[in-house]
């Protein structure tokens, strides 16, 4: 049983004339268009036994106290409602960073935020968008809109 790769091959090789096959240091092996599967299993043999193999990689896991990063340091320049969504934000999803900004001209109707959480990863924009939401839920029902930002490390 061929695989679709070789009867690609195969099929390609019946449609044009004779081409040198120099690869693995065979140099004497040519496609034409009597190839029969004997010769193509002798040639798929021969290119697998003349292959360097390939060096194997060790995995190592560390535990998850040593991998997990710090949570980033508040800055002292937040307002209290900046302050308020930095921690609930911190505390729900112990970003690697994080950014939150009052970009309504400082009436707290609007807030930039900007999030990059080991919880968000395997999931879409829409879906860590939503745990935001869903975290920051009670406080933005009084805002005007925010602009989020989120990814996984």
């Amino acid at each position: 049983m061929l695989c679709r790769n070789c009867l690609r091959a195969t099929r390609a090789a019946a449609s044009r004339p004779a081409i040198p096959l120099l690869r693995a240091g065979i140099s004497s092996v040519t496609r034409s268009a009597t190839y029969t599967t004997s010769t193509q299993a002798s040639v798929r043999h021969t290119l697998q036994t003349r292959l360097p193999a390939l060096p194997t990689f060790r995995t190592y896991s560390t535990s998850s106290s040593e991998s997990a990063a710090p949570p980033p340091e508040k800055p002292d320049y937040l307002n209290e409602a900046e302050s308020t969504i930095w921690d609930r934000l911190v505390a729900e999803f112990e970003p690697t960073e994080l950014v939150v900004q009052d970009i309504s001209g400082g009436c707290g109707s609007m807030y930039g935020i900007e999030i990059c959480s080991p919880k968000f990863a395997g999931k879409r924009m829409l879906a860590q968008q939503r745990m935001v939401n869903t975290c920051l839920g009670d406080l933005m029902t009084n805002w005007h809109g925010a602009q989020l930002k989120t990814r996984a490390p």
